[in-house]
C-alpha cells in the first residue's frame, strides 16, 4: 500500500558568515525550490492501479550579499571545496556506471513513476560559485565561530536524515515486489507443466490410435490373401463356384462394409485428435516463448540487485559522512565540505530517480506481458473448466442459475417496492401531520364560538381516535372504571363538543388533572351507532399482502364516516411499515392469554392508521410468532394465529368492551367464531355478533386436529362433521369451515362468487357446508379508496384530469410511450394494458394470447406484474427479452406502484382474463382512470363490468366488453369487438369512457350494505335476549 511521504526541506549549499552584522547566522540555501513528485503505483494482479502521489519538496533560501575583494587562494574554503569535488567525482563514476548497468536490464515490480523537476546545472553552478565568494568575504573578515546558529544547521541535517529515510522505504518496497514477481512465476511455470503432462496424454492416445490402424491394415492384407485362395480354386463345379461366388460376393461387400466403416471412424478419430495435438503444440510453443521472457526478466532483477546494492554501499558512505558532520559542527568548513558532498549526492540521487522511472516504466511492460501469460493460461483453463463441467452437470448450473434469477428478481423487486413504499408513505405522513396541524389550529381558535352542546363535525379522524384510545388506555391501566369509560367512549362516539374542549384544555396538563377533568364530563349522551371491532391478519398500508388490507382499511373507514365506532386489532408484526401510524405507543398493562396449557404476557400497542384506532398485540412467546420478517408463509402459521385470535378475544375482555360486532377475516382469524362461542361467551364476552368474511376460499389453513387444542378448543367437540372437521379429510380441522358455522354472518367479496363457492368446482370442498348455511351467506362487492385512485388528484401522474378534461389523458399515454420506448408517431393507436399477480387464477396463458393477438390487431400492449411461480416468471421473462426492443411491446416483471398509476391513466383498454376471480380491483380502478375493461365473466369481474353489446343489460349500465369461455377464442372475440368499437366509433367510444370513470366504485355502498347486515343481526340478538 502507497504510503504518503513527508515535505522535506534541504539547502543546496552554505555560504559564509559575516563578521561586520551584528547578528550572525548560518549560511542560507539559495533560493531555488526543487520539487519531487513521486506516483506511488501499488501493482495489483486483477489489473487495477491504485495512484497516490507523494510530494517531497526541497526549498533553499538564499540571501545574497554583496560581494568583497577577498583573494580566493587564501580562503579554507576553497581547499575543501576541492577535496569534495574529488571525492563526489569518484562517487559520481561508480554510480554513472551502475545506472548504466540498470539502463540495460532493469525491472521492477513496483510500479512506481518519479517526475521530478530538476535544476538547471548551470544555475546550480552558478549558486555554488556565489556561495564560495560569499564564504571567501566572510571568512576575510577572521570572526569567531562561536556565534554561529547552530541550530539551522542541525535542521538540515535531520531533514537529510529523513530523506534518506524515505528513499529507503522506497527500496525496501521494491524488493517487496521482486519476491511476489517470483512467486508468480513459480505459479507460471507449474501451469506449464500442467499444460506439458496433457499433452503428452494427448500424445499416447495418437499413438494407441496409430496402432489400432495398424491392426486394420493387417486385417486388410489378411482379407486380399483369401481373396486370392478363393480365385484359384478352379476345379469346383459350376454351381458349387456359383454359390461360392455368391457368397464371396456377400462376405466381401460385408468385409468392405466392416472396412469402409471402421477406417472412417478411426480416420475421423484420428484427424480430431491431431487438430486438438497441433493447437495444444503451438499453445506449448508460446508458453516456452513467454517463458523464455520470464527468464530475461530473471536476469533484469539480478541486475537490479547489483544496483540495489551500489545504493546502498552510497548511503552507507552518506551516512558514515553524515555521522562525522554531526560529531564536528564546531568546523565551519567540515560543515560546508559536508554540504556540498549532500548537494553532490543529492544531484545524484536525482539522476536515479530518473533511472528509476524509466526502470519503472520497463516493469510496467514486463508486467503487462506476464498479464498476458496469465490470461492465455486462464483462458485455456477456462475452456477446459467449461467443457468438463458442461459434461458432467449442465443439469445442475441450469437449475441453480435459474434459482438464484428468481432470488435476484425477487430481491429487485423488494426493493424497489420497499423504496417506492416508504418514499409515498413519508410524503403521506408529513402531509397528513401539517394537514392535522393546520385542523387542529383553526379549530382551537373557533372552540369558543360552537355551543357546547353541538357535535363536533370538521374534526379529523385522527383525533377521536386518539381519544378512544386514551380512555381505553385509562381502563387497562385501572385509572378509570368501567363505567366512566363507557360514558366517555359513547361521548367520543358522538363527538360531543364538550369532551372535544376537554381534551385541547388538558394538552399542557399532566395525566392526573387530565383525568379528573374526564371524568367531570357526567352528561350520557345517545348512542350514535354501532361498536365494530376488525379482527384481521392484514391492513393497508401497514400490513399489507393483498386485497384483505384494502377491504379491512376501506370499510371501517366508510363505518366510522357513518357516525359508527370502529376498532382494529392487529398483530405487531416486526415488518410493519411504523411510518404509516400515528402516535404509537405501547400501554403500561399486560394482557395474559392461554397457549399450550400455560399463559403467555402480550404487550399492548396502541396507535392511529388512515384515522382509525388500531390495537398492535406482541406475544411474549418463546417462538417468537410474530417476528419472522414476513407476514405469511411460516410453517407454524397455524399455531401463530390460534395465538393472535384467542389474545385479541382475551384483549377485548380485558379492556371492559361491549362491542356490537366482532368482525374476522379469512382462516388466519376464523378461529375467533368458535373461541367466542365456546369459551368467552361464558367470562362475560357476550354483547356481540360474531361476522366473518372470506376473500377467497381457495385458502382455507386446514391442519391436523390436534393443532387445535393449542388454543384452548375442545378437539373432540369440535372435529366433527357439522362443526370443524374438514370435508376432504376427517383427520384435519378447517377454520374456514368453523367461521361459517360459528359466525351469525358469513360474508364474501361479491354476489356472483357467492353463488360459484357453492358449486362443486368453486366451492374447494366447502360448497356442502355454504349449501347447508345458505341463509347467513351472502355476497358484497368491494369497493377501491376513491381518494387513493383519483385521476384529477393523482400525484405519479404526468398530468391530472377528469371527466369533463380528457386532455390529460392523452399527455399520459404520450408520456408513458416515451418512458418505456414505444413508438408514439400514431396518438391514436389504441394502447393495452394488463396489471396483475401472473398466477394461474389471472388466466396466464390468455394474458400471453392477448398480447400476440393485440399486435395482430395493430395495438400496443404493456404488462406490469410478476409471478411467485419461477416456471411462469421464466416463461415470461423469455417474452420480455423476445419483445425487448419492439416497438409495440412492453413486459415490466415487477411491481411498481408509481408506474401502475401511469399505466391506468395511459391506457384504452384494460384486459383481465382471469380463470376465477372472487372480486378484482383492478377493473374498478382502470374505469375510475377512463380506461375500458376487457374481462371474463366470473367472479367479481361479471358484476362489475357489462357488455356494451349485451341487450339483456340496461344501455346505462354497459361499460365494458366480455366474454365467456376461458380460451383464446374468447379472448379473439372481446378484443376484435373492443378494437372494432375504437376504431368506428369514437364518439361512442368517448361517452363509454366518460361513462366508466362516472360509475361509483367506492366503499359508501358496500358500507351501506355490511351496516344493514349488523343491523339485522343485531335485531335479531336483542330479540332472542328479551325473550
Amino acid at each position: 500500500m502507497a504510503t504518503k511521504l513527508p515535505t522535506f526541506f534541504v539547502g543546496p549549499g552554505c555560504r559564509g558568515l559575516n563578521c561586520r552584522q551584528s547578528h550572525s547566522r548560518l549560511p542560507l540555501p539559495s533560493p531555488r525550490l526543487l520539487t519531487i513528485s513521486c506516483r506511488m503505483r501499488q501493482r495489483n494482479l486483477s489489473g487495477q492501479n491504485s495512484k497516490q502521489v507523494i510530494p517531497v519538496t526541497i526549498c533553499s533560501r538564499h540571501k545574497r550579499q554583496r560581494p568583497k575583494n577577498v583573494s580566493p587562494e587564501h580562503s579554507p574554503a576553497n581547499i575543501e571545496t576541492q577535496k569534495n569535488d574529488d571525492e563526489s567525482n569518484e562517487i559520481q563514476v561508480s554510480s554513472t556506471d551502475s545506472i548504466f548497468d540498470s539502463d540495460k536490464e532493469s525491472t521492477s515490480r513496483t510500479d512506481t513513476s518519479i517526475n521530478i523537476k530538476k535544476i538547471g546545472t548551470t544555475d546550480f553552478s552558478n549558486s555554488c560559485l556565489l556561495e564560495e565568494k560569499s564564504l571567501m568575504e566572510n571568512a576575510d573578515g577572521g570572526e569567531q565561530l562561536s556565534n554561529v546558529q547552530l541550530e539551522d544547521l542541525i535542521g538540515m541535517i535531520r531533514n537529510t536524515q529523513t530523506n534518506i529515510l524515505l528513499l529507503s522505504q522506497a527500496r525496501v518496497r521494491a524488493l517487496n515486489d521482486l519476491d511476489k514477481i517470483l512467486g508468480e512465476k513459480k505459479v507460471l511455470r507449474g501451469e506449464i507443466s500442467i499444460l506439458q503432462m496433457r499433452l503428452a496424454e494427448i500424445d499416447a492416445w495418437i499413438k494407441v490410435a496409430t496402432q489400432e490402424k495398424i491392426h486394420v491394415d493387417v486385417l486388410d492384407g489378411q482379407l486380399e490373401i483369401l481373396k486370392k485362395e478363393f480365385f484359384e480354386r478352379g476345379g469346383v463345379e459350376g454351381s458349387v463356384n456359383g454359390i461360392h461366388i455368391n457368397g464371396n460376393k456377400m462376405l466381401n461387400e460385408k468385409i468392405l462394409e466392416f472396412h469402409d466403416n471402421s477406417f472412417s471412424s478411426l480416420n475421423e478419430e484420428l484427424s480430431s485428435l491431431r487438430m486438438e495435438n497441433t493447437s495444444l503444440k503451438n499453445d506449448i510453443w508460446q508458453l516456452k516463448a513467454e517463458l523464455s521472457k520470464v527468464k530475461e526478466t530473471d536476469e533484469r532483477v539480478l541486475a537490479l540487485e547489483k544496483e540495489r546494492s551500489s545504493l546502498l554501499a552510497s548511503l552507507k558512505e552518506l551516512e558514515s559522512r553524515l555521522s562525522v558532520s554531526q560529531g564536528d559542527v564546531s568546523k565551519i568548513s567540515t560543515i560546508e565540505s559536508e554540504c556540498k558532498d549532500l548537494w553532490e549526492k543529492m544531484g545524484l540521487l536525482q539522476a536515479l530517480l530518473d533511472k528509476a522511472t524509466k526502470q519503472a516504466d520497463q516493469a510496467i511492460s514486463v508486467l503487462q506481458e506476464n498479464h498476458d501469460i496469465r490470461r492465455k493460461v486462464d483462458r485455456l483453463e477456462e475452456t477446459l473448466g467449461e467443457v468438463d463441467a458442461y459434461r458432467s452437470s449442465s443439469e445442475n448450473l441450469r437449475q441453480y442459475n435459474e434459482l438464484m434469477q428468481q432470488k435476484i428478481g425477487i430481491l429487485e423487486k423488494r426493493l424497489q417496492r420497499s423504496d417506492q413504499e416508504i418514499h409515498s408513505h413519508a410524503q403521506l405522513y408529513q402531509e397528513s401531520v401539517k394537514e392535522f396541524q393546520d385542523i387542529l389550529t383553526s379549530l382551537t381558535e373557533e372552540s369558543k364560538k360552537r355551543a357546547m352542546d353541538e357535535p363536533v363535525d370538521n374534526m379529523p379522524w385522527e383525533f377521536w381516535s386518539r381519544l378512544l384510545l386514551t380512555v381505553d388506555g385509562w381502563l387497562l391501566e385501572k385509572k378509570i372504571s368501567s363505567h366512566d369509560a363507557k360514558i366517555l367512549r359513547e361521548m367520543a362516539w358522538k363527538r360531543h363538543a364538550r369532551i372535544h374542549d376537554a381534551y385541547l384544555t388538558c394538552k399542557d396538563k399532566n395525566e392526573h388533572e387530565t383525568v379528573a377533568t374526564f371524568l367531570r364530563l357526567t352528561t350520557s349522551p345517545t348512542r350514535p351507532g354501532f361498536h365494530i371491532i376488525h379482527i384481521a391478519a392484514e391492513m393497508a398500508p401497514v400490513a399489507k399482502v393483498g386485497g384483505l388490507g384494502d377491504v379491512v382499511t376501506g370499510l371501517s373507514k366508510a363505518l366510522q364516516k357513518k357516525g359508527h365506532l370502529v376498532e382494529i386489532v392487529l398483530p405487531k408484526y416486526d415488518c410493519l411499515k411504523y411510518d404509516c401510524i400515528g402516535d404509537l405507543r405501547a400501554l403500561d398493562v399486560v394482557v395474559e392469554s392461554y397457549f399450550d396449557g400455560q399463559l403467555f404476557k402480550n404487550k399492548v400497542w396502541v396507535g392511529t392508521v388512515e384515522g382509525l384506532p388500531v390495537y398492535f398485540i406482541e406475544p411474549h412467546h418463546p417462538n417468537k410468532f410474530f417476528w419472522r420478517g414476513q407476514y405469511y408463509g411460516e410453517s407454524d402459521d397455524f399455531k401463530r394465529f390460534s395465538f393472535f385470535s384467542r389474545a385479541a378475544l382475551e384483549l377485548i375482555l380485558q379492556a371492559g368492551k361491549k362491542p356490537d360486532i366482532i368482525h374476522c377475516h379469512d382462516w388466519q382469524t376464523a378461529f375467533v367464531a368458535p373461541l367466542y362461542w365456546d369459551l368467552y361467551i361464558h367470562k362475560g364476552l357476550n354483547s356481540a355478533q360474531i361476522c366473518f368474511t372470506c376473500h377467497n376460499f381457495e385458502y382455507q389453513g386446514a391442519a391436523p386436529a390436534s393443532d387445535l387444542a393449542s388454543c384452548g378448543l375442545d378437539v373432540h367437540q369440535l372435529n366433527k362433521p357439522d362443526r370443524m372437521q374438514d370435508n376432504l379429510a376427517r383427520d384435519r380441522v378447517n377454520p374456514v369451515k368453523g367461521a361459517i358455522v360459528f359466525s351469525n354472518i358469513v360474508t364474501t367479496v361479491s354476489p356472483t362468487y357467492a353463488q360459484e363457492v357453492c358449486t362443486a368446482e368453486g366451492g374447494r370442498g366447502l360448497q356442502t357446508t355454504l349449501n347447508s348455511h345458505s341463509k347467513k351467506f351472502v355476497g358484497i362487492l368491494n369497493g377501491i379508496d376513491t381518494d387513493v385512485w383519483n385521476p384529477a388528484t393523482d400525484g405519479f401522474l404526468k398530468a391530472q384530469y377528469n371527466v369533463d378534461d380528457l386532455q390529460g389523458k392523452l399527455e399520459n399515454k404520450i408520456a408513458i410511450r416515451k418512458q418505456l420506448g414505444l413508438l408514439s408517431d400514431n396518438a391514436k393507436q389504441p394502447l393495452v394494458s394488463c396489471i396483475t399477480r401472473l398466477v394461474p387464477q389471472k388466466g396466464v396463458n390468455l394474458i400471453r394470447h392477448a398480447i400476440h393477438r393485440t399486435l395482430e390487431l395493430g395495438g400496443q400492449f404493456i404488462l406490469l406484474g410478476s409471478s411467485p411461480v419461477s416456471q411462469i416468471q421464466r416463461e415470461f421473462e423469455s417474452m420480455a427479452n423476445h419483445f425487448q426492443s419492439h416497438p409495440h411491446i412492453r413486459l415490466i416483471l415487477k411491481y411498481d406502484e408509481a408506474l401502475s398509476h401511469s399505466i391506468y391513466a395511459a391506457s384504452d383498454m384494460f384486459i383481465i382474463p382471469s380463470i376465477f376471480e372472487p372480486c378484482g380491483l383492478t377493473q374498478m380502478i382502470a374505469m375510475r382512470y377512463g380506461s375500458v375493461p376487457i374481462t371474463r365473466q366470473t367472479g367479481g369481474l361479471n358484476d362489475s363490468v357489462f357488455d356494451v353489446d349485451d341487450d339483456m343489460v340496461p344501455v346505462r349500465f354497459r361499460n365494458g366488453f366480455t366474454f365467456l369461455t376461458p380460451d383464446e377464442q374468447g379472448v379473439n372475440s372481446a378484443l376484435d369487438r373492443a378494437f372494432n368499437y375504437y376504431a368506428n366509433n369514437g364518439e361512442s367510444w368517448q361517452q363509454l369512457v366518460q361513462k366508466d370513470m362516472t360509475i361509483d366504485f367506492s366503499w359508501d355502498s358496500s358500507a351501506s350494505q355490511y351496516e344493514e347486515l349488523y343491523e339485522k343481526s343485531v335485531a335479531r340478538a336483542r330479540v332472542v335476549h328479551r325473550t
